[in-house]
């Protein structure tokens, strides 16, 4: 199998962790979002942090897509696109406010896609690892969150899910952790994602 292919393996398991409540409007505390209000910062920071994605890709195909790992960044570009798209419907049909900060993601995908890639193959693949085990973590809780009346974003965002995890297996696939300084540069890039998606949910 070419390693330009697509090789990790999409996990099946559950979102980890103790299932929280859904999101209803019994035992809701003063102050606590309304479940109106939870849904429109799921899809707000969803469509943000799949925009994000897509502008990372992008920068990383900027730089290395014309190497061995064009196809395989094309991929998972695609998927996340095809990711963007989504949330871009419900934002529409459900009215929802896009974050104010989408002109700095738009920025700031692309530099973080490209200056990985500039770091090498490795670096590029380390950056997927780091940012879509943010977002796994980030999706797992979300759908944790949702009851039976949101049955099919719920379904929408597992099935996400999995894409995400598919292109973590990749980058690990394909040597990510010996990118060098491995561990310093994912722990950052996580820190930024965790950052990314705090400021978009409420901005």
């Amino acid at each position: 199998m070419s390693s330009d292919m697509p090789t990790g393996t999409i996990p099946e398991d559950e979102p980890k962790g103790p299932r929280r409540p859904a999101v209803t409007g019994e035992d809701r505390l003063p102050g606590d979002p309304t479940p109106r209000q939870t849904i429109e910062r799921i899809l707000r920071v969803d469509h943000a942090g799949e925009y994000g994605a897509v502008r990372i890709y992008e920068g990383q195909i900027a730089v290395l897509g014309e190497g061995r790992h064009g196809t395989v960044l094309r991929h998972m570009a695609e998927q996340e696109r095809r990711h963007r798209a989504a949330f871009e419907r419900h934002i529409v049909t459900r009215r929802v406010r896009p974050t104010v900060l989408q002109p700095i993601w738009h920025v700031a995908g692309f530099a973080l896609g490209a200056a990985t890639a500039l770091m090498g193959e490795r670096a590029a693949m380390a950056c997927t690892v780091a940012v879509e085990e943010a977002i796994d973590e980030h999706y797992a809780d979300q759908i944790a969150r949702l009851g039976e009346d949101e049955a099919d974003l719920r379904a929408e965002l597992e099935d996400f899910r999995r894409e995400e995890l598919e292109h973590r297996d990749i980058g690990l696939a394909h040597e990510a952790d010996q990118a060098p300084g491995y561990e310093l540069l994912s722990a950052g890039i996580k820190a930024g994602s965790r950052l990314a998606i705090w400021l978009s949910t409420r901005f």
